[in-house]
């Protein structure tokens, strides 16, 4: 499966009901996830359609939507660290989501895959492509 937007944060992102994900009091967290484990699939709109976390998801921080070489349409933010990823099957893709702090109601954003780490105990560092289309473009 390719990466690719959510099609409900779309259509709240046009309706203008998702609001400045780029601000600094908005959470907007990474989920770490495998493909064995969960299927893309457009029907999903809330968190709650996500696996249960395999680490602490990570609060992204330096959210911007012009990426860092100010491209615009694009949404960027600071590397995510997950700590101490327990070890096991290797990880293949991520989540973005607004936190609302109830998964229910925290709408999903991207969906990413096509990078494969074999987590060992230690901690994952995310690094988000540095050109367009950065973490991901509208």
């Amino acid at each position: 499966m390719a990466s690719q937007h959510y099609n409900f944060a779309l259509q709240e992102f046009w309706k203008g009901t998702l609001g400045d994900i780029t601000s600094a009091g908005v959470p907007v967290k990474v989920r770490l996830m495998r493909v064995s484990a969960y299927t893309i699939s457009q029907a999903h709109q809330f968190a709650s359609s996500l696996p249960a976390a395999i680490a602490t998801d990570v609060t992204l921080g330096s959210k911007t939507a012009n990426g860092a070489g100010a491209d615009p349409g694009c949404f960027d933010a600071a590397d995510g660290t997950f700590l101490a990823v327990p070890a096991g099957a290797a990880i293949d893709c991520l989540a973005v989501f607004k936190d609302t702090g109830n998964p229910a109601t925290s709408p999903l954003l991207f969906y990413i895959d096509g990078f494969t780490v074999t987590p060992n105990g230690g901690d994952i560092t995310v690094q988000w492509q540095n050109s367009v289309p950065w973490i991901a473009k509208l």
